[in-house]
C-alpha cells in the first residue's frame, strides 16, 4: 500500500522534532549538572583556601613554638552521646610555668547514641569501609577536623584575612573558574542580653573594582566550630561560564541539529519532486500518446482514401492527400527526433560536433520555413549586427534551439505572430565576448509566478481547461539542456498578456568574410496567409 506523501512528510516532521526535543532536554540537564559541579568547586575552594591558610599559620607557629607551646585536637562523643571536638592548648607563660587551655566545642549535637554500637561500627573493618565509600561522609569528616584544628589555632594567632584571600584566588585560578568576586569576613552573634542577632564585616577583599550586581549570588562557608565565623564570596550568577565551558558540545550539537535538519528537508522536498514528477511523466505520457496518434491517424486516413476509395486516380487529390501524408509523418517524424535527443543527452558518450557557425547562413532559411508551416499569419524581423555575426556551436543543435523558440513565439501568440528575432555581440563581465540571439513575440506571455519553471522537463504552463495549444514540455527543457552544454546561458522574459522574449547567449568567435545580408530591420520573405 502506497502511503501518502502528507503521511511521509507528518512522519519526517514528528522524528525530528523528537530528536531537538530529546537534545534539548540532554543540554538542560548538562547545563544544571556543570552549574552545580561549579558551585561545589567555588565552595571546596573556599575550604581549601582556608586550610591552605592555616597550614601558613602553622609554619608561622613553628618558628616560635618554645614561645607558644603546642595544641591537640581529639574528636569523639560526649558522656550524653553527643558529638563533640576537644582542643587542649598549652603555652608557657613564664620560663618553667606551663598553663593548660581546654577548650570542648560541640559540633553536630544530636540525640544521644548507642555508643556500643558506634564503637562497634568504628571499629569494624566494614564499618570503617562504609564510611570511607560515601564522599559525603569523607568531606564532612573533613569539616569537621578543620573546625577542630580552628578552635585552637585561633587562640593564638587570628585567622590571616589577606592571606585567606590570595590562596583562594590563586585556587580559583587553579580550577579554572575565573570570576570576578567580592569577598567578605563576617562574624555573626548575639548581644549581651541575647535579644537580637548581629553581623559585623570584619574585613573585605576580592577582585579590585569589582561591584556586585543586583543579580549577583552568594556563597558561604563557616570555618568555626561556633559558626560565627563566616567568609562570604558574591559573584555574577553561574550561567554565563557554564555557556561557555559548553561551546564545543553546543557547537557540535548544533551542526549535528543542522545537519539533521537540512538532511529532512531534503528528503521531503526529494519525496514531493518524485511525487510532481511522477506526475508530470503521467501527464507526458497522455500528451505524447495523443501527439503520437494523431499525425499517425492523419497519415492513415489518406493512404486509406488513396488505397481503398480510388481517390488516386485524381491526380489532384491524389497530390493533396501525399502532401498531407508528408507533413504528417514530418511532424511524427520531429516529434520522435526531440524525444530521441533528450535521450541522447543522458548518455555519457553524448558529444557536440562544435563549429564555427554563420548566424546569416541559418537563420534566414529558418526564418522562412517556419513562416511557410505555419497555419497562421506571421511575420518576422530578422536583425543580423554584425553582418559577418558567427558563434561556436553544434549547427544541428544550434538549428533546434532556434527553431523550439520560433514554433513556441508562433504557437503562443494570437490570432498573428508578430515575431522579432535579433542577433548581436555583447560583452560579459568577465571581459569574454559572447553572441546573443533573443526571440520575442506580443503573445499570451507566461505569469511572473509560473516563469521559473518554463525551462522543467515537462512542464507546460497550465491554461485551464483549454487546450488550444499542443505540446509536451520538452522544447523549452531542451533549449536549456543544449543552451548548457555550449557552456552558455538562456533566460526568459515575459509578461501576461503582452508577450515573452527569450535570450540564448553563446560564445563568440572571429568575425568571418561578411556577404551581402538585408538590411537591418528589413523582412526575411513575406507574411503567409
Amino acid at each position: 500500500m502506497k502511503l501518502p506523501s502528507k503521511y511521509i512528510a507528518l512522519l519526517v516532521i514528528l522524528s525530528l522534532a523528537g530528536i531537538f526535543a530529546y537534545q534539548a532536554y540532554w543540554l538542560t540537564g548538562l547545563y544544571r549538572t556543570m552549574r552545580a559541579d561549579l558551585e561545589r568547586n567555588i565552595t571546596e575552594a573556599m575550604r581549601i583556601s582556608d586550610y591552605n591558610e592555616m597550614l601558613v599559620r602553622i609554619q608561622l607557629m613553628q618558628v616560635r613554638n618554645k614561645e607558644h607551646g603546642e595544641i591537640t585536637v581529639s574528636t569523639g562523643y560526649g558522656d550524653e552521646g553527643e558529638k563533640i571536638v576537644q582542643t587542649n592548648t598549652t603555652f608557657h607563660t613564664s620560663p618553667g610555668d606551663t598553663t593548660t587551655h581546654t577548650r570542648v566545642d560541640t559540633l553536630y549535637q544530636s540525640a544521644p547514641a548507642d555508643t556500643t554500637s558506634s564503637d562497634a561500627m568504628l571499629h569494624s573493618q566494614e564499618g570503617l569501609d562504609m564510611i570511607l565509600r560515601d564522599q559525603n561522609s569523607i568531606t564532612d569528616m573533613a569539616i569537621y577536623l578543620q573546625r577542630g584544628m580552628h578552635s585552637g589555632l585561633d587562640i593564638f594567632i587570628e585567622p590571616s584575612f589577606t592571606t585567606y584571600d590570595s590562596l583562594l584566588n590563586a585556587r580559583l585560578r587553579e580550577m579554572d573558574i575565573p570570576i570576578r568576586y567580592r569577598l567578605q569576613y563576617l562574624y555573626s552573634g548575639y548581644d549581651a542580653q541575647d535579644r537580637w542577632l548581629y553581623t559585623d564585616t570584619l574585613a573585605t577583599g576580592g577582585t579590585p573594582g569589582y561591584i556586585p550586581g543586583p543579580d549577583a549570588v552568594s556563597y558561604q562557608y563557616v570555618f568555626s566550630s561556633s559558626e560565627h565565623d563566616v567568609y562570604r564570596l558574591t559573584t555574577e550568577p553561574l550561567g554565563g561560564i557554564v555557556l561557555r565551558q559548553m561551546a564545543g558540545i553546543l557547537t557540535t550539537s548544533l551542526v549535528i541539529l543542522l545537519i539533521l535538519g537540512f538532511s529532512f528537508w531534503y528528503l521531503i522536498r526529494t519525496i514531493l519532486r518524485q511525487k510532481t514528477l511522477e506526475e508530470m511523466k503521467s501527464d507526458f505520457t497522455n500528451n505524447i500518446t495523443h501527439e503520437l496518434k494523431t499525425p499517425i491517424a492523419v497519415a492513415y486516413a489518406a493512404t486509406d482514401a488513396l488505397l481503398n476509395f480510388h481517390q488516386a486516380d485524381d491526380p489532384g487529390k491524389r497530390e493533396r492527400y501525399l502532401r498531407i501524408c508528408q507533413e504528417q509523418l514530418g511532424r511524427l517524424g520531429g516529434l520522435v527526433e526531440q524525444i530521441l535527443s533528450m535521450s541522447m543527452e543522458r548518455r555519457k558518450t553524448f558529444r557536440l560536433h562544435l563549429e564555427d557557425v554563420r548566424l546569416n547562413d541559418l537563420l534566414p532559411a529558418l526564418v522562412e520555413e517556419h513562416k511557410l508551416k505555419a497555419d497562421k499569419p506571421v511575420h518576422i524581423v530578422l536583425d543580423i549586427d554584425p553582418a559577418d555575426l558567427t558563434v561556436t556551436a553544434d549547427r544541428i543543435h544550434l538549428t533546434n534551439i532556434v527553431s523550439n523558440l520560433l514554433d513556441n513565439a508562433v504557437k503562443y501568440s494570437r490570432d498573428k505572430a508578430d515575431i522579432t528575432v535579433r542577433c548581436c555581440r555583447q560583452a560579459a563581465t568577465d571581459g569574454q565576448v559572447h553572441t546573443e540571439i533573443s526571440v520575442s513575440d506580443h503573445g499570451i506571455g507566461i505569469a511572473r509566478d509560473r516563469l521559473p519553471h518554463v525551462f522543467d522537463k515537462f512542464y507546460r504552463v497550465p491554461t485551464g481547461n483549454r487546450h488550444e495549444v499542443k505540446g509536451y514540455g520538452l522544447g523549452l527543457f531542451y533549449v536549456k539542456t543544449m543552451v548548457e552544454k555550449h557552456g552558455g546561458t538562456v533566460e526568459a522574459e515575459s509578461e501576461l498578456g503582452k508577450g515573452s522574449k527569450f535570450t540564448v547567449r553563446l560564445r563568440a568567435t572571429k568575425a568571418s568574410p561578411p556577404t551581402p545580408l538585408p538590411r537591418r530591420g528589413e523582412e526575411v520573405g513575406v507574411s503567409t496567409d
